[in-house]
């Protein structure tokens, strides 16, 4: 009898340690990456989706890293949500609920086209820019009011934030982890590289 007790305590002891392997699992892929994930160098970008920084960053820098480095499996990059206000969240919420196959082009059309959607006077009107941009990438939209409205994704994202902040000191976007090191110095492609290739 006793022995039939412990195999069922060992059984369920078993699934719950599988449960919670599989939910830590799943969080830690939930990030849009770009490049191979056996890559010697990580860089994890933090950034908000409504900064003119990151924006600049996105658009001028990523794409030389990816020639030279992401294309040969040299370095992933991954990009955190650090949502700075009410629209950056919320473009980050409809990122999230993204498939990972489309989540780069909606990353790239954001930071591309921010000036425009930004350009509301309110967050209602932010929501219907956002909601253009779904339709020039060719997403289905019947999810994102859905989306926007999920409290699951948002607590998800604003609890990564807190972490971040703790764990790495943040007090600016973008912010760039390299290996799990804080980079310090002047946010440019030259100096990125020198670090990159320091490491490689």
């Amino acid at each position: 009898m006793i022995k039939n007790i412990n195999i069922k305590i060992f059984f369920i002891v078993n699934i719950i340690f599988i449960y919670f392997f599989l939910c830590l699992k799943a969080y830690s892929s939930d990030f849009t990456k770009l490049g191979s994930d056996e890559a010697k160098v990580k860089i994890k970008i933090f950034s908000s989706l409504t900064c003119p920084h990151c924006a600049n960053f996105h658009k001028n820098i990523v794409p030389k890293i990816k020639k030279e480095y992401i294309e040969n499996g040299l370095v992933q990059l991954i990009f955190v949500d650090f949502p700075l206000d009410h629209a950056a969240l919320n473009a980050s919420k409809l990122l999230n609920c993204l498939d990972s196959d489309k989540q780069n082009d909606f990353l790239d059309k954001v930071y591309e086209k921010q000036n425009k959607w930004t350009e509301a006077s309110n967050i209602a009107g932010i929501n219907e820019n956002l909601k253009k941009l779904f339709n020039e990438l060719g997403i289905n939209i019947s999810n994102f009011d859905k989306c926007l409205n999920n409290e699951e994704i948002e607590n998800k994202i604003l609890n990564a934030r807190i972490d971040a902040q703790k764990k790495y000191s943040i007090n600016a976007t973008p912010t760039i982890i390299i290996n799990e090191e804080k980079f310090d110095e002047e946010l440019s492609y030259k100096n990125i590289k020198k670090v990159i290739d320091k490491i490689i």
